[in-house]
């Protein structure tokens, strides 16, 4: 299973917003991680973290949880922290690992000082609360777990190291 090619197919509001290879490091059935190198065209500057060519992420994606964790890396290995997207469950499909973004975020930074929720106002924007409530209230509860690993436990849920 290890070492095997996916595609990750990431999806938000019924379209493909990217879809980029990655390989498959370890999949125990509920839990898939991969690694993959930032798969966007030049570079994404956030304020907190700047994203760009050579960095290394590793992801964990969940077929039954609302949401998939980044740990992103520099090219020369040094973390960089954890970018986490509250998604609905990851659907893996032969090559295919698909995963529906829905707008909210989270941002833990490498030493765990820096928690940041992001896009809630992209959430409410999305219309989820009123076209799929389970799911909106889903992503909510996904995002304050996320919050509350990433004051308290991140690392331990992930089984990784920081630095």
């Amino acid at each position: 299973m290890s070492g095997r090619s996916v595609e990750i197919v990431l999806v938000k509001a019924g379209r493909t917003k990217i879809r980029y290879p990655a390989e498959v490091v370890a999949d125990d059935g509920s839990r898939l991680t991969v690694r993959a190198p930032w798969a966007a065209e030049g570079v994404r500057d956030f304020g907190f973290v700047r994203f760009e060519p050579g960095d290394v992420f590793v992801e964990h994606y969940w077929r039954d949880r609302w949401y998939a964790v980044k740990e992103v890396r520099s090219s020369n290995g040094t973390l960089k922290g954890w970018y986490c997207d509250v998604t609905r469950p990851a659907v893996v499909d032969g090559p295919e690992v698909v995963v529906e973004d829905l707008d909210l975020d989270l941002w833990v930074s490498a030493d765990g000082t820096e928690v940041l929720r992001l896009d809630e106002d992209e959430f409410a924007a999305s219309g989820l609360a009123a076209t799929d409530p389970e799911a909106a209230g889903r992503a909510v509860d996904a995002l304050d777990e996320l919050e509350g690993l990433g004051r308290e436990g991140l690392v331990r849920l992930l089984g990784v190291s920081r630095g």
